[in-house]
């Protein structure tokens, strides 16, 4: 008998038996019914809706006993068998698949044109536990996994109202999302290079110091050479750069826990990255403006290997290198408190 399928029985049979001992009878579907997609919202995104909030209706999975389930809202371009990924949800509720206009085109804008209607492929994935602890199919470590049929919809995704930055040394802009005359983003800026802010809607050229925008003011400068989350407000004329330097620090770097090595920001793929030498059986983690009040290490149950998920601090949470070379080091920020990595040698 196939092994993979001896231990699914195992598996279930451990199931049963401990839901009979507490006087539950469990009774597994033939097929279990996976989840689906039963509505779709307007998908005609457009700026002057920016905080309308989209909503797809589901149903959850149903596989003949109670289990919990973890359930994934994903995209992808149309035709291409989901090969990339983009998520939209997580939760462990169908009940509640909401987001905003402006957050689902933030999202959508990664993968297609701007001011475009794109044609996109939408799923409901469900992942489901029935107990954990054995090791067997459909525990903790390996749940079994449900997925709806897809469903396609054509998406108009508006591109953002935006302001270029002029003189910063690169082509970069920051954007509004909700249209509101906010814009923000990151931005790679000098010291040795005073720039200024242009909008292409209005031509107006925007300068300024200590935080307050001037039209047609002088250039402005930072203090520190680097990344930075930048606001800039020209209702309330004012502007913010937020020092955002994201570094690599460890054991494993060329520095080793003594400094950082900072990386640099990719905005069309969304995340920050490096070119560097590792040592193998050594550690990393990444870290923020050069100090330890915000850092990311290995997640809760994560115990190492060439990708993973990251979590906000932790003691013991270091991620080792597996051998010695030059990587290519991806670290992708989901939220303050979680992350994921990729360690591609090169």
């Amino acid at each position: 008998m196939n092994k993979s399928i001896i231990f699914l029985l195992l598996g279930l049979f451990t199931f049963f038996v401990s839901c009979e001992k507490d006087g539950d009878k469990v009774v597994i579907l033939e097929s279990p019914v996976p989840p689906a997609l039963t509505s779709m919202p307007d998908l005609s995104l457009s700026r002057d809706k920016g905080g309308d909030i989209l909503k797809f209706a589901a149903t959850p999975v149903d596989p003949g006993f109670v289990a919990s389930a973890n359930y994934y809202l994903e995209a992808a371009v149309a035709g291409t068998g989901f090969a990339e990924i983009i998520s939209i949800y997580s939760g462990t509720s169908v009940d509640d698949i909401t987001i905003s206009v402006s957050e689902l085109n933030t999202i959508l804008l990664k993968h297609f044109p701007e001011d475009q209607t794109s044609s996109v492929d939408f799923r409901l994935r469900s992942q489901l536990v029935v107990d954990a602890g054995t090791g067997a199919p459909g525990t903790g470590t390996d749940p079994f996994e449900y997925i709806s049929e897809t469903v396609t919809e054509d998406v108009s995704i508006f591109g953002f109202m935006r302001l270029d930055f002029i003189d910063s040394g690169m082509d970069q802009k920051i954007t509004s999302p909700l249209s509101n005359g906010v814009y923000t983003g990151f931005a790679k800026l000098s010291t040795d290079n005073a720039f200024k802010l242009f909008d292409p809607e209005t031509s107006i050229t925007y300068g300024g110091s200590a935080g307050t925008l001037v039209e047609d003011g002088n250039g402005i400068v930072v203090d520190e050479t680097g990344w930075y989350n930048f606001t800039a407000d020209i209702v309330g004329m004012t502007y913010n750069p937020e020092p955002y330097f994201i570094g690599i620090i460890g054991s494993a770097t060329p520095t080793g826990w003594d400094s950082d090595t900072d990386m640099d920001y990719d905005p069309a793929k969304g995340y920050w990255y490096i070119n560097i030498d590792l040592i193998g059986g050594e550690f990393i983690k990444f870290r923020m403006n050069d100090g330890w009040s915000w850092n990311m290490g290995l997640a809760e149950g994560v115990t190492g290997g060439l990708s993973g998920a990251l979590q906000q601090g932790g003691v013991g949470n270091d991620i080792p290198v597996p051998e010695t070379g030059n990587y290519t080091v991806i670290f992708t920020i989901l939220s303050d408190d979680a992350g994921t990595f990729e360690l591609i040698k090169n």
